[in-house]
């Protein structure tokens, strides 16, 4: 612990408040908030046994700062707000977070339309969901079993010469645009579509049924498989509804679980006294406190998630604070409590087995995917003695033959995941002959003076395939662009690792995550480079073959190489196809049929 930090905690107030820590650069790790912040960011330095993951970060806070509030609740508000807006990396992540389907309907409106969603709005409108299998397939069903409309229309605007659409003349619609009459049908037919929402699938699937034994009877069998297919989605969503509480009632039930390494959040749902939907949410676990990232967990989920206005947890503790902050995100009142005894005593321990369960499954793959990625750069970090933690890494690699189409790659990894959206391709100017060690110079100059938004952000580190050489030239690079950045490079032999301030190449332990991070940024660099380098030696081939025909000139050879891209693409290419090809007359198409066939 260093002296800055020793002196923010001597002086920390008996107060709520949210603290913030920081790296050596200033760069927000995690914001955190406090019911007393004396006591709460205490725990952080003055426990033994810590968290893998909350060991990780304090590994590498430098300095931190804290801002009073009046209250608790205020301080939840603040997090908030502050973790949207900085995205520190040891803040709670949902990993998993699914974007489940909806079907809602306003149910206001004299004609109400059902529609498929996966936002929920404050708009009016009464939500069904989330549906978690077939989502799209339940809103079909609801079309092909019930005559609604599916326009935009006013219906209380429209002219009285309004023509219907196609839907009434086949029967899909009832038409209201031209019929209000239709209205008392139409809202039984809502009714009906209605209970199917809320888990009576009766009705609905005695109507598949019908239509399937019609349709098969007319010998229209793809129709039939249709309705059989439809038939069976019904079916799976009414026996989401298999768990019954007796009682008309909505609240949602949360278990967390931390086994040492991981976390995870099971949600639970119950809706008019039914468990309609069971979630498990990976959680990156950045607190030291199982109740307070459950609570940061529901600040964000509550955005993304239609809750009740009761919520039911695993964990006992002050809920004021919580509930308060969450009635102003849902816009109504919420009551939360740990239940003691009874049915939802049994469903709160039926959510924690769910999640224990999950993370006895996922225990393996999160391990791995942690290891592999943000693991890796901590670990490389801590192994090159970098000064700041490689959030990002570019890659750059050389690719030519003889000097002939000498080309470069730069890919970039993020959290030690690749971000192909970002990668970029050179074509090198300068160099004359095979000098892979110029490639290389021209290419990071040429990336670091780049004055483009899709080169204004500067990497953590560099790393460039090669050795000592390579790391020479990349070294005078990064001089002549005047910038700072971290290198480094990559032998391929014998995976050593060379860095500007060490002569010495460095031997990272074997199938470490460090080494094989690096591995995976070369091969990657390399991959992108030969792909660019093979196109265009393809491209370079068709076009000097095409030279050697009278009466090609540059715009036939461009039309030419656009339609076909390959000279064997060419070549089992028929004289009519040739002769489509824009700008080629069939004289021309003839002469380049008969050139690329000469020798066979």
């Amino acid at each position: 612990m260093n002296q800055s930090i020793a002196r923010t905690l001597k002086n920390l107030p008996d107060k709520p408040g949210v603290y913030v820590m920081y790296d050596a650069d200033k760069n927000v790790l995690y914001v955190g908030k406090a019911k007393v912040l004396k006591n709460r960011v205490r725990q952080y330095f003055h426990t033994n046994e810590k968290p893998i993951k909350v060991q990780a970060m304090l590994n590498h806070v430098e300095s931190l700062d804290y801002i009073v509030t009046q209250s608790e609740t205020d301080a939840f508000a603040l997090e908030n707000t502050l973790i949207k807006k900085h995205k520190p990396p040891f803040n709670i992540l949902l990993k998993d977070d699914k974007q489940y389907p909806y079907i809602k309907v306003d149910l206001k409106q004299d004609f109400p339309r059902f529609v498929f969603t996966r936002k929920i709005l404050k708009d009016g409108f009464k939500y069904f969901g989330p549906i978690t299998n077939g989502g799209s397939s339940v809103w079909e069903i609801l079309h092909k079993i019930f005559s609604f409309a599916t326009c935009k229309h006013d219906f209380s605007k429209l002219k009285a010469n309004f023509r219907p659409c196609l839907n009434m003349h086949i029967g899909t619609c009832l038409g209201p645009c031209v019929n209000p009459d239709v209205k008392k049908e139409y809202q039984q037919q809502v009714q009906k579509a209605l209970e199917f929402l809320k888990g009576d699938v009766s009705f609905v699937c005695q109507k598949l049924q019908q239509k399937m034994m019609e349709e098969s009877e007319k010998t229209n069998f793809e129709s039939a498989m249709e309705y059989k297919r439809l038939l069976e989605v019904a079916q799976k969503y009414g026996e989401k509804h298999a768990v019954s509480i007796n009682k008309c009632v909505d609240f949602d039930c949360f278990a967390i679980v931390f086994d040492g390494k991981n976390t995870a959040v099971n949600h639970t749902m119950v809706r008019e006294g039914k468990v309609n939907y069971s979630n498990n949410v990976s959680v990156d676990d950045g607190g030291i406190e199982i109740g307070q990232t459950l609570e940061s967990f529901l600040v964000e989920y509550a955005e993304k998630m239609q809750l009740s206005s009761t919520l039911y947890l695993n964990v006992a503790q002050d809920f004021q604070p919580l509930q308060e902050t969450l009635s102003k995100i849902l816009g109504k009142k919420v009551e939360i409590s740990h239940p003691q005894r009874g049915v939802k005593r049994q469903l709160v321990e039926m959510s924690q087995e769910n999640v224990l369960d999950f993370l006895a499954r996922q225990q393996t793959q999160i391990d791995k995917k942690y290891n592999s990625t943000i693991g890796a750069v901590l670990q490389l970090k801590q192994l090159l003695g970098l000064e700041k933690i490689p959030k990002r890494i570019e890659c750059f690699d050389i690719s030519n033959i003889s000097g002939v189409h000498k080309v470069a790659s730069m890919v970039v990894f993020e959290n030690g995941e690749k971000v192909p959206k970002k990668y970029r391709r050179f074509k090198i100017r300068t160099v004359e002959g095979a000098n892979d060690f110029a490639c290389m110079k021209e290419t990071l100059v040429r990336r670091f003076t780049h004055e483009t938004e899709e080169f204004a952000t500067i990497p953590d580190l560099v790393v460039v395939d090669g050795g000592l050489g390579q790391l020479t030239y990349a070294k005078q690079a990064i001089a002549q662009a005047g910038v700072d950045v971290q290198l480094s490079a990559l032998a391929e032999k014998e995976e050593l690792v060379y860095l500007p301030t060490d002569n010495n190449p460095r031997r990272l332990p074997i199938n470490s995550p460090a080494l094989n991070l690096l591995i995976n940024l070369r091969d990657e660099a390399h991959r992108f480079a030969i792909t660019y380098f093979r196109n265009l030696h393809t491209k370079s081939a068709l076009k000097s073959e095409l030279e050697k025909i009278d009466g090609m000139g540059e715009k036939r050879i461009i039309a030419i190489g656009k339609q076909f891209k390959t000279l064997q693409a060419l070549k089992e290419a028929t004289l009519e196809e040739i002769e489509k090809v824009p700008t080629i007359n069939k004289p021309t198409a003839k002469a380049v049929y008969q050139f690329v066939h000469q020798e066979e």
